[in-house]
């Protein structure tokens, strides 16, 4: 019996009681929530006997105190229980949390995985969603090898653009080796060999993965194996755009003459290196989709960090503090030097190697003692891959006469050795006038777990996570240079309050990384990356400024800080020294109108506040200010809709009501049939359209129908016909060429007109629902405005309703 099944069993008569009192049963989270409150000796005494979905609920309602140090505890341990591992529910239980509680220490237990093709992985299925336990246990079951429908062992997955330049055949491992294992006395650099393929950016990727053990199984799950439970399957997870998604692969690989095509192991029998190249050709579309890319962009998905480059000749004043303060972070580092043009690795009289990459270990302030010079200089650590004899024979290297400057107990705790492992000593000087390039992936806290901590340092990046895109007529206004539209891109608030550790400038340190998404699948398309980068301005009023910065900030006020270029890469990244204060951060194609989704990411020393820069969602009362006829300004100042109580109004009105008494009937109440009846006759001579369609009606019937009768009285027609008219004023007023039509820019400062203050979230979700060629139709508008006032006035999901409804 589990740990489970005692805790329920054990208070079973106190449970009935419990639950037959409260009427209510143990199983709805709602009984919990009720019966707990928000007393952490009542939860804690609880929680085994809650089933498990109902302990996630409870969790996410708020009911643990986030402070709380037997959280903590108990969260470990409930992940830790093999009996969820085993069952499947703990994976569906993770995806519970997903999302709920990114970024914090919980995350660390609960490192969920989104399974390729499910909802919210960001890639669509195109058969039913993978999951390999489910996948393996069926094959093993019907005693076949796994055959993956999705990324099928034909040359359409090898090349997107042309046919195979000779006959490629799919082998599985066993087929080419008698002993086929995953790995071969453990994963090294010496795993990764370079095929046919042009992607040497991810081999060099994979091969600094195999330096950290635990990022490396985080990607590379030791769960599977050509022995124990093989069913032709493997697994491999890979971070995207803010999500773990776990890719399923069969064990097929594209071979010629019975060798392997693509990356491949130097042990013949190994294996993971070909499947995890497989796997992330399969993310992607195809094996040619990987052709071309960086090394940064396979390590952020690798680690969901992110990547940093300096050239050292042009190294920043402050070079050592940040990477002094990235090692405490754990952040991963690595540094190489310009290769020969004619030689690529070629190895130097000082022992370095040109065009090769270096992994920095550690670095430390070592006290030095010497007759005339006493005090701490920083020393490097760092490892050459191939782990040989190849170190460097400069100062502070491997038996040097400068460790004799250092105390015995010092070099025990650097735990200095002389052996030839490919690791050395460097000062900090040297470094800088020896190599020429450093990489520095910052990880995300997600990524970390407790135990590399533990070795370093506790200190974290505070980092921040969004989502947005750039819509055609919403939201793609291009960068600052068009200025009329530039206004109208997603922006993001960011508060720095405290000013970075040891800071003489007393400022804040910021990485801002702006990523586009899913471009590198599309290629197959003709889609390359969009040309991108962002924009950072100060807001020194915060309070008294509108939301969002309307056109006319952007007129007199100009960008203390910005991305260095803007640039056809995934992403672009910079870091800023700033005062504390508040920003906006605004994000952005450089020509307006490209369409494309991106993550923004922000990772800061210390803790800060961050949000979208937007308008809270609300329905306030329609603009009552008469104003002077004029193109709508960007700064979304007021115009007069509120109807008029003129004799005109008053003979229509009356008019109206006649034909509302004529076509409703004795009982004085009309369907959505007769309701499309009388707003043609009322409206079709104002506006060139063809009339409210009765989807229209319908929904302006649900709207104020108060009884759900389904039908329309005179009251309830009178106050909705004041708001037909009032939206009608609000169309005519911005339709200024009497098109029947509205720009799709202009429809927020239409809904702002009429009373509606909505984000770009909701903003979006109306234009591609019923924008079309970015106009708007009056029939359309008056669709959104019904929408709006149903969802915002009587649901509080409304938000779910535009976006996913």
């Amino acid at each position: 019996m589990s740990s489970e099944e005692i805790s329920e069993s054990s208070d079973k008569n106190e449970q009935h009681e419990l639950v037959s009192r409260n009427k209510m049963n143990i199983y709805d989270p709602q009984y919990w929530i009720t019966k707990l409150g928000s007393e952490e000796s009542k939860v804690f005494e609880w929680i085994p006997r809650m089933p498990p979905v109902s302990r996630v609920s409870a969790y996410n309602t708020g009911i643990f105190s986030t402070k709380c140090s037997q959280k903590k505890r108990w969260w470990k341990q409930f992940a830790e229980e093999s009996e969820w591992r085993d069952k499947g529910k703990f994976q569906s239980i993770c995806r519970t949390l997903k999302g709920q509680i990114a970024g914090t220490e919980t995350f660390s237990y609960f490192r969920s995985y989104f399974t390729f093709g499910e909802r919210g992985s960001g890639v669509r299925a195109r058969g039913e969603i993978q999951d390999f336990e489910k996948l393996r246990d069926k094959c093993l079951r019907e005693g076949r090898l796994f055959e993956d429908p999705e990324f099928p062992a034909t040359d359409i997955s090898i090349f997107y653009s042309r046919t195979p330049p000779r006959p490629f055949e799919w082998k599985r491992p066993h087929e080419l080796a008698e002993d086929p294992v995953l790995f071969h006395e453990g994963a090294t650099r010496f795993d990764v060999v370079q095929g046919e393929l042009g992607d040497c950016w991810l081999l060099a990727a994979v091969a600094n993965l195999t330096l950290n053990q635990g990022l490396f199984y985080q990607v590379v799950p030791d769960d599977q194996s050509f022995s124990s439970d093989y069913a032709g399957i493997f697994h491999f997870r890979f971070w995207q755009y803010g999500r773990w998604i776990d890719v399923v692969i069969d064990d097929l690989l594209p071979t010629y003459r019975g060798r392997l095509v693509f990356m491949h192991s130097t042990e013949k029998n190994e294996f993971w290196s070909a499947l995890l190249e497989k796997a992330y050709a399969k993310l992607h579309g195809s094996y040619e989709a990987l052709k071309g890319g960086t090394t940064c962009e396979a390590m952020e998905d690798f680690t969901g960090g992110v990547t940093e480059s300096f050239e050292l000749k042009k190294a920043p004043p402050n070079m050592l503090k940040i990477m002094l303060k990235a090692y405490e972070r754990w952040s991963l580092m690595g540094c190489s030097i310009e290769p020969n043009q004619q030689i690529t690795e070629m190895e130097l009289s000082n022992g370095l190697i040109c065009g090769h990459a270096y992994s920095i270990t550690a670095i430390r302030m070592v006290e030095v003692n010497t007759p005339r010079v006493n005090g701490k200089i920083p020393l490097l650590r760092i490892r050459n891959p191939w782990g040989n004899e190849c170190e460097w024979k400069g100062p502070w290297s491997d038996r040097s006469p400068e460790w004799t400057m250092v105390s015995e107990n010092e070099r025990k705790e650097l735990g200095l050795t002389f052996d030839h492992d490919g690791e050395f000593w460097m000062s900090f000087k040297d470094f800088l006038q020896n190599f020429t390039r450093l990489e520095i992936c910052n990880l995300h806290p997600d990524s970390l777990t407790d135990d590399p901590l533990t070795k370093v340092s506790k200190k974290k990046w505070d980092t921040h996570v969004f989502e947005g895109g750039w819509v055609r007529g919403v939201s793609a206004g291009g960068c600052r240079n068009f200025l009329d539209t530039f206004w109208i891109n997603p922006q993001y608030n960011i508060t720095l309050e405290d000013v970075d550790d040891d800071d003489d400038d007393e400022t804040c340190t910021m990485i801002v990384a702006l990523m586009q998404k899913n471009r590198r699948c599309k290629k197959k398309m003709g889609l390359d990356c969009l040309t991108i980068g962002f924009s950072i301005y100060h807001l020194k009023n915060a309070e008294s400024l509108p939301k969002p910065l309307a056109k006319d900030f952007f007129k007199y006020n100009a960008s203390v800080a910005k991305s260095p270029s803007f640039i056809n890469l995934r992403e672009v990244n910079a870091r800023f020294k700033l005062s504390p204060g508040t920003y906006c951060i605004i994000p952005s194609t450089f020509d307006p109108g490209e369409e494309g989704d991106f993550i923004l990411r922000v990772f800061t020393e210390k803790e800060n506040k961050m949000s979208e820069y937007d308008e809270k969602i609300e329905l306030l009362k329609p603009d009552d200010e008469p104003k002077a006829p004029a193109k709508p300004k960007h700064s979304m100042s007021k115009l007069h809709v509120q109807v008029k109580e003129s004799q005109e109004e008053k003979d229509k009105d009356s008019q109206i009501k006649d034909f509302f008494s004529r076509i409703a009937g004795e009982d004085l109440e009309i369907d959505c049939y007769e309701l499309q009846e009388i707003l043609n006759f009322a409206l079709r001579k104002e506006f060139n359209f063809d009339g409210f369609s009765v989807d229209v009606c319908r929904s302006m019937i649900a709207m104020m129908d108060v009884d759900r009768s389904g039908k329309l009285g005179l009251e309830e027609f009178k106050n909705l016909w004041m708001d037909v008219r009032m939206w009608k004023n609000v169309f005519k007023n911005y339709d200024k060429d009497g098109s029947g039509f509205l720009n799709t820019m202009e429809l927020r400062m239409a809904l702002n007109s009429a009373g509606y203050r909505v984000n770009f979230h909701i903003l979006r979700a109306l234009v591609i629902r019923y924008g079309k060629n970015e106009k708007i139709s009056f029939d359309d508008f008056i669709m959104c405005a019904v929408k709006l006032k149903t969802m915002i006035g009587s649901s509080s999901t409304w938000e779910s309703y535009f976006l996913f409804g």
